[in-house]
């Protein structure tokens, strides 16, 4: 068995697991100094775009290809890539088609699908650069008000995002932008859950806990977060419904990430964005469900997945994630077999996420490894 993967930077991610089970590695990567190219059996460095790892799946023969891609603006390319090699070649491609891309890259559309099958989402117009003398009455037709979020309709990890409160913060921002979605702020608690979809089968996962929204909130890398979600009025298995429903009918493969508020007040759950690609809540899902949804995206292209045996390994433990810049200790693999705590993201940004079976005991694990004192 050999599978190619896209990308090298998340690979250390699934490496253990390709060792575990005697699959053997192709890596693909535009950069060869990229991170976790010495983890590969196999290494091809070339031009960046989707033909140069369609040329090398097709020449070493692999029996699938997994893209380990964490950002939006490639996804596209991927997906019209996984439709011809799929056709054509009859290998499979873990990643979502052109039709799911299209809705998910593009918040407007994202939206409106949340609408058409009865997901709440935050009220929101497009409003233009032109319009903008007429902003306030815009968004009174659409039954909301100030403080709203301008945001574009492409972007991820909280870029070109603002929150305002008046409509010379609205000036501001159209300083940069010709247009943009507006959308009515709703305060709560962030949430993100991961499901994993192949051939029409799907299993949302564990919703995990973000922190809170605010006018001058802190971006949620910078926060503590948690999981799984813990709120006095919101059933878990809620978030987990929705979640099912939203795959289902945008018919993602592979992983999707879904974004939710919780607007504690009003006990109403809110779908804010849907994205086709790795979580960076992944860790959070690891440690609080043991499933490792990198390693189940290999799993798809070997064939071997299944939705049963995935409900069948989760098992249940409280978790936290504590942002440490860089971390002085020791490093393990990103397992939680090794230790009960893994360390990632880039030095002066690191992050810590530690597992445990009782919230006493977590929060004295996140003390004797962070040094940090925390509440959940």
């Amino acid at each position: 068995m050999k599978i190619l993967c896209i990308g090298s930077r998340l690979f250390d991610d699934v490496a253990p697991y390709f060792r575990e089970k005697g699959i053997e590695s192709v890596v693909t990567e535009s950069n060869p100094d990229a991170d976790n190219l010495d983890l590969a059996d196999e290494v091809f460095i070339g031009p960046r775009g989707m033909k140069f790892p369609h040329d090398v799946a097709i020449k070493e023969e692999v029996d699938g290809i997994v893209p380990l891609i964490g950002i939006d603006p490639p996804l596209l390319d991927v997906a019209y890539m996984k439709e011809e090699v799929e056709a054509e070649n009859n290998i499979p491609v873990v990643a979502s088609n052109v039709h799911a891309v299209q809705i998910s890259s593009d918040k407007s559309k994202t939206k409106e699908i949340f609408r058409k099958i009865g997901v709440n989402t935050p009220e929101s117009v497009y409003v233009y650069k032109e319009d903008l003398d007429d902003f306030e009455d815009i968004i009174h037709n659409e039954g909301f008000d100030f403080p709203v979020v301008l945001k574009q309709n492409q972007g991820q990890g909280g870029k070109d995002i603002s929150i305002v409160s008046d409509i010379d913060g609205v000036r501001k921002y159209f300083e940069t932008f010709d247009g943009a979605l507006c959308e009515n702020f709703i305060e709560g608690a962030e949430i993100s859950i991961e499901t994993l979809g192949w051939k029409g089968e799907y299993l949302p996962l564990v919703p995990v806990y973000k922190g809170d929204t605010g006018i001058n909130a802190t971006h949620p890398i910078t926060r503590v977060r948690y999981g799984p979600t813990n709120f006095e009025k919101l059933d878990n298995e809620e978030i987990r419904a929705t979640a099912l429903k939203i795959a289902q009918n945008i018919r993602t493969e592979g992983n999707l990430d879904l974004d939710f508020i919780y607007d504690r007040k009003n006990n109403k759950l809110y779908a804010i964005e849907a994205n086709t690609r790795p979580s960076g809540t992944r860790y959070l899902t690891q440690a609080s469900s043991t499933i490792n949804t990198l390693a189940e995206l290999v799993d798809m292209a070997a064939g071997v997945f299944s939705i049963g045996d995935v409900e069948s390994r989760i098992r249940n433990y409280y978790c936290a994630e504590i942002p440490v810049g860089t971390y002085e200790g020791e490093i393990p693999e990103k397992t939680f077999k090794e230790k009960d705590y893994v360390v990632h993201g880039p030095v002066g940004y690191q992050r810590v996420t530690i597992r445990a079976s009782s919230k006493d005991e977590l929060i004295s694990k996140v003390k004797d490894i962070t040094g940090r004192d925390i509440e959940i």
